[in-house]
């Protein structure tokens, strides 16, 4: 029997809102929840301890998450919970919703914007080889492709290298371009065949946007799902008072390591510097 466990109190002027990704990559969506809600307290949660999630079986990740999350609502009382991360987005959403009260927000690729917004008909998706190859992303496809040809392109190591990138390593061209380079079709046709849409469908991926950007064989658009989950964020809660002002950010990994990037996070914490 699932207990249910979260809510029993109305949401505050000054919400507590709770962050969960497998690393760092949910920071690009935060940065985005912090722009629309300053006023309000975050908890950002690192799942260091199971990272990366694309490494790990899907029965394996949602009986880790699941329970988790449980633990996290009970400690910190968030007001809502977004999961950001497309690997246990795409698994775990049901679970949590059926097991507790607070709200959620998760993160899946982004197929439906991208194929209405492309002049050419053809979608890139790029993810981890978890997501892409998922029922759940199938789904999508099926229901919202709109007659474009989509690629989907697994990255077992995109994400791993996002991190260590926003960490201060040497990471190469050479090896973002290896897992880039499939998302780009048609290289010997028309601009009007060629792949102009590219969905990030990983939270890490857009930690490297300038050198995607830099590095792609052509100008595509890139879709980033982190302005849409800020828009969620605030439909769910509402929009901060005109004299909000900020409140305080904790950072959270569940292997007790010690965060040791305080100034290169700040700008995803609003200026912050989470404790």
């Amino acid at each position: 029997m699932v207990t249910r466990i979260g809510q029993d109190h109305d949401v505050s002027a000054r919400p507590t809102i709770l962050v969960f990704d497998s690393g760092l990559g949910g920071l690009t969506v935060l940065r985005e929840i912090v722009k629309a809600r300053p006023d309000a307290h975050y908890v950002y949660v690192a799942d260091d301890t199971f990272f990366p999630y694309g490494h790990h079986s899907e029965e394996a990740i949602t009986a880790r998450v699941v329970p988790l999350i449980g633990e996290l609502i009970s400690a910190h009382a968030p007001d809502l919970v977004v999961i950001a991360c497309n690997t246990a987005s795409t698994l775990v959403m049901s679970h949590l919703r059926g097991a507790y009260a607070v709200p959620f927000v998760g993160t899946v690729p982004a197929i439906k914007p991208a194929c209405a917004s492309s002049t050419t008909k053809r979608v890139s998706v790029l993810g981890t080889k978890g997501t892409v190859k998922r029922e759940y992303t199938q789904a999508l496809i099926r229901d919202f492709a709109q007659g474009c040809d989509v690629t989907l392109v697994g990255s077992a190591d995109l994400a791993a290298l996002a991190e260590a990138a926003l960490g201060g390593a040497e990471v190469s061209d050479s090896l973002i371009l290896a897992e880039l380079a499939p998302c780009f079709v048609g290289a010997g046709d028309p601009n009007s065949a060629r792949t102009d849409t590219v969905v990030l469908a990983c939270t890490h991926y857009p930690l490297l946007m300038d050198r995607l950007v830099r590095l792609a064989p052509w100008p595509v658009d890139w879709i980033d799902p982190a302005p849409a989950i800020a828009r969620r964020v605030v439909d769910l809660l509402g929009s901060p008072g005109s004299d909000a002002d900020q409140a305080g950010a904790e950072m959270i990994f569940t292997s007790n390591r010690p965060h040791t990037l305080s100034q290169a996070l700040m700008p995803f914490f609003g200026g912050r510097v989470p404790a």
